[in-house]
């Protein structure tokens, strides 16, 4: 998955925003107001990283050499996943899913009724 296909995957999610709030190199997803996704674009190889269940950052982390504790990032919660070609696209796209919906869920009902 290149960087503007991994870009129109985060940005169609329903309600989500990106932006540039820490610098050029590093495009951030929010919904509600609250990051999902922030991805480096000027990294070589591109990385992601994600919110994610505790429990299963670890198993992610156990079972892809490309995941690891989210850099610069609550490692309890964010992964970092760099985008090196052994990740296959169904996987980070479920793994952009459950960030997403991680997200989401943890809104105020009202902020989660003004979404799409």
């Amino acid at each position: 998955m290149n960087t503007e296909t991994l870009r129109d995957y985060c940005i169609g999610k329903p309600g989500a925003t990106e932006s540039f709030p820490f610098g050029g190199d590093a495009l951030v997803f929010k919904v509600g107001g609250k990051m999902f996704a922030l991805l480096a674009t000027e990294s070589q190889p591109t990385t992601i990283n994600l919110k994610c269940d505790p429990e299963r950052a670890v198993h992610l982390r156990e079972e892809h050499n490309a995941v690891t504790p989210g850099y610069h990032m609550n490692k309890t919660h964010w992964n970092t996943i760099t985008l090196n070609g052994h990740v296959r696209t169904a996987d980070l796209q479920e793994w952009i899913d459950h960030s997403y919906e991680l997200v989401r869920k943890s809104l105020s009902k009202a902020i989660q009724a003004e979404l799409p």
